[in-house]
């Protein structure tokens, strides 16, 4: 195989490869919602059994039993859990946001970038 061929074949491959991953805005403006809701009810429902959590944690330890100090460990690492996964939601509730914002400007411009070709060419006049 000739190095041409080789290159118009890898050319052929990354061609069918982009358009697989081809997303759609309404796809996005899913995902970019449902990040926004998950991160809406986890700021809220992860925090319900802290109170109760942290009092068992000390009630336990001031017993002596080691559960307690286990128990205390548990919550640390949920509450280092949580606003993990609030971080990562809210990362793709904006980035989203922003995608689709960005990519609406990019259809206007080409837009209008076609729309002055258009009129150069008519005031040329070419056709």
């Amino acid at each position: 195989m000739s190095f041409d061929d080789e290159w118009r074949a890898i050319q052929a491959e990354a061609a069918r490869a982009t358009r697989d991953l081809a997303v759609h805005q309404d796809d996005l403006g899913r995902v970019g919602s449902a990040a926004y809701e998950l991160h809406g009810r986890l700021a809220t429902d992860a925090d319900h059994a802290r109170a109760a959590t942290a009092e068992a944690a000390t009630g336990l330890t001031a017993d002596g039993l080691v559960t307690g100090a286990a128990l205390a460990t548990l919550l640390e690492t949920w509450a280092g859990q949580t606003t993990t996964l609030l971080d990562a939601c809210a990362h793709i509730s904006n980035h989203l946001d922003h995608s689709a914002a960005a990519h609406q400007q990019d259809e206007a411009d080409i837009a209008a970038s076609l729309s002055i070709t258009e009129i150069d060419r008519r005031l040329s006049g070419e056709r």
